[in-house]
């Protein structure tokens, strides 16, 4: 049986009803906000370093620093909402997150984008983000809650793919200033709907635990920004050991190395000050025994694998779209919308056409639709393949994501009291960063890698390329590869003496290679769609259904906890 309305923490069946489309299109938009903002800006990379006199580094290091600040203090953010009530820090957020939106788009120079874009954006995302968790448990009961949560990780995903469209549209028509501009109208006219929002009203006010917020956000931000260095700065080895070009490095590890290990070391500390705090009867930031709940476990554990496939495939199928086949960002962005799509009917529906079945048995068929797209798309990356050989892959994944969503977030928030959402919906967030993180990072490196041994091997066993070109091209290809298109190739080509056939020799090489990494890096996600199947045995084999008003209380513990 699934939790009661009594087991979720006394929540009020007459308040709380089947919800209403009002409020779940409301927390919608504010979750398509939120997530739109990590990938809005990657198509406009150029006009940002254009317009501010900077370079692409810098501006990639803002874009990467707004998920840093995200998942740095996303546990905290939920926890600020448990303080002063969820819809104040919903409304608090927003005014916040609008100030930052607005502050991005009169932005002078990168500083000014850093503070705008990368830290207030980042902690009004923080403070939000937690807060829709618990706002659609205070909102919705029975189906209507699932179908919510549903809902909810569509748009999330929609607004992933769609982020490009939106900022390739308005920076080639008009400037990516007008982005940040829109951002701010939209979160003031949330701030005003969000009175049809009903809170979650708490009867305790616990004391904020300052030491464990420093030791969560630093130990996550070590570790994520570890993860994001990584393919430039090298896991273990520096990428650049040496010369002006030379990557960070400490006693001859990469600063990375040093980044996770601090990161983890960090985070141990948090977890033993939350058992001490506990133990002492203080308020601790997570409870530490809600870990001990397998179902809230599981749904963490699958959920960031969700994520770090999905962003594998974000990071990897743009590589073949726009670089490999040429396709512009407008055009790789509409590819790609068949996922979102899918993603987008399967999520919403499935908690209808399957009421009675349980979470365990629709992540499984999801993984397998997943798994089973990942596998196509690795036997269709050959020489000749066009964008046609992504549509089935793309529907398949994209219902099969559509398929955890539906479930993920109601089993994540059914593990624990619904007064208790709020640390619930800050591990959900720094589970789901932690996952995007780690899906571009280790997917990316796959690409990398691959890329640079599969060139090798191509050259060394070319046979229209003289042994002196090859040993020539060997030293390059050891000192580094980057995923270039064609043209970028042939540019690069036609600025040496290389006669007319080793350059074409050349660029059939690359090509092979490029689909090679691809092919690799998808079977590496289906590898972790694998592991997702067996950690996806500790969800609740049975649906979770709160009773209807008036039946008697189950006091048995939902599936999947001890």
């Amino acid at each position: 049986m699934g939790r009661t309305n009594d087991e979720l923490g006394g929540l009020p069946s007459t308040a709380a009803g089947e919800g209403n489309r009002q409020v779940l299109a409301i927390l919608a938009v504010i979750q398509f906000l939120m997530t739109v903002d990590s990938s809005v800006m990657n198509v406009s990379i150029s006009a940002l370093v254009a317009d501010l006199g900077t370079t692409v580094t810098a501006i990639q290091g803002v874009i990467t620093a707004y998920t840093l600040v995200m998942a740095a203090f996303m546990i905290s953010g939920g926890k600020v909402g448990d303080l002063l009530g969820r819809r104040r820090a919903l409304r608090i957020g927003l005014v916040v997150y609008a100030i930052g939106s607005g502050t991005t788009a009169i932005a002078p120079n990168v500083g000014v984008l850093l503070l705008g874009w990368s830290v207030l954006e980042g902690l009004g995302a923080a403070l939000i983000m937690p807060t829709v968790t618990v706002l659609i448990a205070g909102n919705f009961t029975g189906q209507a809650r699932a179908k919510a949560y549903a809902a909810i990780a569509a748009a999330s995903a929609v607004a992933v793919a769609a982020g490009p469209i939106i900022g390739g549209f308005v920076t080639a028509n008009f400037s990516w200033r007008w982005v940040f501009a829109a951002e701010v109208l939209i979160a003031m006219a949330i701030l005003v709907a969000t009175k049809f929002v009903r809170d979650l009203p708490s009867d305790q006010r616990p004391r904020f635990d300052l030491i464990g917020s420093v030791l969560s956000a630093a130990g996550l931000g070590f570790l994520v920004f570890g993860i994001l260095k990584s393919s430039s700065w090298g896991w273990v080895t520096p990428k650049v050991a040496e010369g002006p070009d030379a990557t960070p490095q400490l006693f001859g590890l990469s600063v990375v190395t040093w980044l996770v290990i601090g990161g983890l070391l960090l985070l141990w500390a948090f977890l033993a000050w939350q058992r001490r705090l506990a133990h002492r009867g203080g308020s601790p930031l997570v409870d530490p025994s809600l870990f001990e709940r397998p179902q809230l476990t599981g749904g963490l554990s699958v959920l960031l694998l969700q994520y770090l496939v999905m962003m594998g495939m974000f990071f990897t199928m743009p590589l073949f779209l726009s670089i490999a086949l040429g396709l512009d960002a407008f055009q790789t962005g509409l590819r790609m919308l068949p996922l979102s799509l899918a993603l987008v009917v399967v999520a919403p529906s499935v908690p209808r056409l399957w009421a009675n079945v349980g979470p365990r048995r629709v992540v499984q068929v999801g993984l397998v639709l997943m798994l089973a797209a990942a596998l196509i798309l690795a036997a269709r990356f050959e020489v000749g393949a066009g964008a046609g050989v992504t549509l089935l892959p793309f529907l398949l994944m994209g219902a099969g994501m559509g398929a955890l969503a539906s479930q993920l977030g109601n089993v994540i928030v059914s593990a624990v009291p619904v007064q208790r959402g709020g640390e619930a919906g800050g591990l959900q967030y720094t589970a789901q960063n932690l996952g995007s993180s780690l899906g571009t990072a280790l997917i990316g490196a796959v690409v990398i890698a691959s890329l640079g041994a599969l060139l090798l091997r191509g050259v060394k066993g070319s046979s229209e390329l003289d042994e002196a070109l090859k040993s020539q091209a060997a030293i390059q290809i050891g000192s580094g590869v980057q995923f270039v298109s064609d043209a970028q190739l042939e540019k690069a080509l036609s600025e040496t003496s290389l006669p007319q056939a080793d350059q074409e020799a050349i660029l059939g090489v690359n090509e092979k290679a490029r689909l090679g990494a691809l092919r690799t890096a998808m079977v590496v996600v289906a590898l972790f769609i694998i592991l997702t199947m067996f950690l996806a045995r500790r969800l609740p084999a049975e649906p979770l259904v709160p009773q209807e008003p008036g039946a008697a209380p189950d006091r048995r513990d939902p599936p999947g906890e001890t």
